[in-house]
């Protein structure tokens, strides 16, 4: 018979966690894709061309209105806040670099990084506009997922953002990030209430989701023209339980 107190024996506890996370954390390291290859922000290879690709027009102001930062006055400006990013191991920033252009058209992050728990965050997100709605874009994000799940070993990633930002919550959708809950008067950013809406997908409904991407992102999957076959959202729709 059981000595444990009858108060404490009605108590509920989560299931045990077999295998324990890694207790890895991501390195400043390339995460290399066939569109684009992720490098740890560095000033000199790509100050000048993630400036320029974010500046050129007023409508770029756009890009930043719902991150912390930016626009910048100017490049002095804007790079030494990417020499800020490339000193910070939480977030830890990575360029997006082209690899038909070769060039640098945005940028992204692993931030809130609890390697005890397996849990981490992508975000900081902005892709300048030749990088935007592209093959490349979407395999950036799918490389993210694909290391913090296959190569970490992480049980939870999560993506948060504005509850007004419309954009951000449709690529969190399209990605198969699930819907959790919004944060009310979470933040404030330039001055401004932030309420936060979160998201996030878990370990076990990744191999489902990677399928999904890899799929998507098959050059059979795309026309003479680039145009795609079938829909990122439609084949993650497939692999989602009724």
């Amino acid at each position: 018979m059981s000595s444990q107190p009858k108060h404490l024996a009605i108590q509920p506890v989560g299931p045990p966690v077999e295998p324990l996370p890694s207790g890895r954390s991501p390195e400043q390291a390339p995460l290399v894709g066939a569109y684009v290859r992720l490098e740890p922000v560095d000033v000199a290879g790509h100050g000048e061309s993630l400036y320029a690709l974010s500046h050129a027009r007023p409508e770029d102001a756009a890009l930043w209105t719902y991150l912390g930062y930016g626009p910048f006055s100017d490049q002095v400006a804007f790079e030494r806040w990417l020499a800020e990013c490339a000193a910070s191991s939480d977030p830890l920033f990575f360029a997006v670099f082209e690899a038909q252009s070769s060039r640098a058209a945005g940028m992204t992050s692993y931030l809130n990084i609890v390697p005890a728990h397996g849990s981490i965050e992508i975000g900081h997100i902005w892709f300048a506009p030749p990088l935007q709605r592209t093959r490349g874009a979407t395999e950036a994000i799918f490389l993210m997922c694909r290391h913090v799940f296959d190569d970490l070993g992480y049980r939870r990633l999560e993506w948060k953002c504005d509850a007004l930002n419309e954009a951000s919550r449709r690529a969190a959708r399209r990605f198969a990030f699930s819907y959790e809950g919004t944060f009310r008067q979470h933040m404030v950013v330039k001055g401004r209430n932030r309420d936060t809406a979160w998201c996030a997908m878990l370990d076990h409904e990744w191999p489902a989701i990677r399928a999904a991407f890899e799929r998507w992102l098959n050059p059979d999957n795309f026309d003479a023209a680039g145009r795609q076959r079938a829909s990122l959202a439609a084949l993650m729709a497939e692999r989602r339980p009724a």
